[in-house]
């Protein structure tokens, strides 16, 4: 994994400092009233990622649900892909705090970075008020329509015997890190190739230029239902009932207690009021929570999720530690 820039390091103090403020935020967030406050300008989100990821499929749903329930005010996604996602956590760090400039990310920005990234231009505690955990989205471990693998225990057979010469592409943290972990658990070595973004690494999996690569079912569900890309298994140890008959990777590969799965959400700048954090947080869940919303963003293999600002704020914490392990786990250099 490469990076374009050399920013700061995050003070391991200053994280752990900034943590109670956070939690402290949250909780004021979610006692304040959510009346009151309107937008007055259109909204932004900055996704981390490029157009055809996930995360911006995620967000243009959103977005469109949130300009509806704000009574027609335009909601711009504006895709600032780079660096794993610091360009754009950057942005928004250093935006305004008023409500109208948010970030839509991912694990890979508020949870993995600081495990993979020797230097960071942002802290996800102290840097952004939490708004809205929004949902769940399992990976699929994936092959090119003319790959000679069509099992996941073919792909690993393979990669013991060729130790070392077989690779697997990534387009985010998720993938990093399953692709790393996936290779350690099998006793073998892999050759990991970075991508910007997801879109990019699938073409090259696709063209046969790399191996193999983890993608999550919101982004690759279309080229599988294409033909372009054959699942072999899923980073989950559930199955998904949008890929019916696809195993976890615990069974298909034998890689027993394999369970990966990335998680998303809205933050603020930090210091953003509030009651401005609270209209947010009830116009998101009042607009992912409603049937229709849950049915399109299940279309794209998205399992949606809510909960406050206090939610999100102490899962963020946990899943600091949680990626931490995951990164040390599978042998990961810090970059």
């Amino acid at each position: 994994m490469k990076t374009t820039q050399h920013p700061r390091a995050i003070p391991r103090r200053a994280c752990m400092a900034g943590a109670l403020g956070f939690l402290g935020a949250a909780s004021r967030m979610r006692a304040a009233g959510a009346e009151g406050w309107r937008p007055t300008r259109p909204l932004t989100f900055v996704v981390p990622f490029a157009g055809g990821s996930a995360t911006d499929a995620v967000a243009r749903i959103l977005a469109q649900l949130m300009g509806e329930a704000f009574g027609g005010v335009p909601v711009v996604v504006d895709n600032r892909a780079g660096a794993n996602g610091v360009i754009g956590a950057q942005l928004v760090a250093r935006a305004e705090p008023d409500g109208h400039t948010l970030l839509v990310t991912t694990n890979t920005t508020h949870s993995a970075n600081p495990a993979l990234l020797r230097r960071l231009d942002y802290d996800p505690v102290a840097d952004f008020a939490p708004v809205a955990r929004i949902g769940d989205v399992p990976f699929m471990l994936t092959v090119g329509r003319t790959s000679p693998f069509h099992t996941a225990r073919e792909l690993l057979d393979a990669a013991r015997r060729r130790r070392g010469r077989m690779s697997y592409a990534s387009g985010n943290s998720t993938g990093i890190v399953a692709g790393a972990t996936m290779a350690r658990r099998a006793g073998t070595e892999m050759l990991h190739v970075p991508y910007r973004s997801t879109p990019p690494a699938m073409t090259d999996v696709i063209a046969g230029r790399v191996d193999c690569m983890f993608v999550d079912i919101a982004a690759g569900l279309g080229n599988v239902r294409g033909g372009q890309l054959r699942v072999l298994a899923l980073s989950t140890e559930a199955p998904s009932p949008l890929l019916p008959g696809v195993p976890p990777l615990a069974e298909a590969g034998d890689l027993h207690g394999f369970d990966l799965i990335s998680w998303s959400g809205v933050f603020a700048p930090a210091r953003t009021p509030a009651p401005v954090v609270a209209a947010l947080n009830a116009t998101i869940r009042g607009s992912i929570e409603r049937p229709e919303a849950r049915a399109r963003f299940a279309e794209i293999g998205y399992g949606v999720l809510s909960g406050t600002p206090e939610d999100l704020g102490r899962f963020v914490l946990q899943q600091l530690n949680v990626w931490r392990e995951l990164v040390e786990a599978a042998g990961i250099e810090k970059e």
